[in-house]
């Protein structure tokens, strides 16, 4: 279905809030970046269900927070895996909201579809300033 921003989980029970809000939001964050969204398939899972996919598919052998998967080069046809327990983690010692480190990492991967890259220095402090800009938008 062309337009469809999905939430699932795999491996663990976890009920997203705010899905029709955040829907809203993340369309309005490809919009303002001119990207054209086709699908876009959030998956909230276990870290172990992250590291198996990260070892199998991108020879990591090391917990993250976020795998995107693009499938295409035009539009943003994709699966962004998020570890839900690596998120609670990393929100704890940032003494930050979950919900607040979650949008962050949930639009950091929207980021990287639209072509924002983060290898370097100068490109990680780019991308945590838009991470910053597109988490303020109101939508």
């Amino acid at each position: 279905m062309p337009n469809s921003i999905t939430f699932q989980t795999e491996d663990i029970d976890f009920v997203f809030p705010n899905q029709a809000q955040t829907n809203a939001w993340i369309n309005a964050v490809i919009k303002r970046e001119n990207g054209e969204l086709n699908f876009l398939n959030y998956i909230f899972c276990s870290d172990n269900y992250l590291l198996k996919l990260n070892q199998e598919y991108l020879q990591h052998d090391t917990l993250t927070d976020i795998i995107t998967f693009h499938y295409s080069d035009t539009a943003i046809e994709s699966d962004i895996f998020i570890s839900v327990e690596r998120v609670m983690e990393n929100a704890a010692s940032l003494g930050i909201a979950f919900e607040v480190e979650l949008k962050r990492v949930m639009v950091h991967g929207v980021l990287h579809l639209l072509g924002y890259p983060d290898k370097t220095d100068e490109e990680k402090a780019k991308m945590r300033s838009k991470e910053d800009e597109m988490l303020g938008m109101k939508v």
